[in-house]
């Protein structure tokens, strides 16, 4: 029996969202450990400059999504704050495209645009957001 494309599709998006689960899970391990002991991982970035870098504050910022306290999170990391809500969003749009089996609808120009930008270039640009909001919360 042929496998449909939409199935070859799913299993490739399924196979590419483990790293994004890894990190969740791992993101989640440290800041329970947070909550609970007090103890984080301590920046290299900072260790060897003394500034923070693009990440600093994430634990932190975990600690308090995990006692609900959404204002304290953005305040620890905005940046971060607004990329897992973006990432949560996703993940329940995936979810219910598993969960039902069809695709939500996008408007065409944003599925054209999505479909034009490729993964080199996302990475690109979320190193370039990375560098500018390093720069930014240090030196402002």
């Amino acid at each position: 029996m042929a496998r449909s494309v939409e199935g070859v599709r799913g299993f490739r998006a399924n196979r590419a969202l483990l790293p994004v689960l890894g990190l969740f899970v791992a993101g989640l391990t440290l800041s329970a450990v947070y909550v609970r002991t007090g103890l984080g991982v301590p920046c290299p970035f900072r260790l060897l400059t003394g500034w923070d870098c693009a990440l600093c504050g994430s634990t932190r910022m975990g600690g308090a999504l995990l006692h609900g306290h959404l204002a304290e999170a953005f305040f620890w990391n905005p940046v971060v704050f607004v990329t897992l809500a973006a990432l949560a969003a996703l993940g329940m749009v995936w979810t219910v495209e598993a969960v039902t089996g069809s695709l939500i609808r996008r408007t065409r120009p944003l599925a054209a645009w999505i479909g034009r930008v490729s993964a080199a270039q996302w990475l690109l640009a979320s190193v370039g957001l990375a560098l500018v909001y390093t720069l930014a919360r240090n030196l402002f």
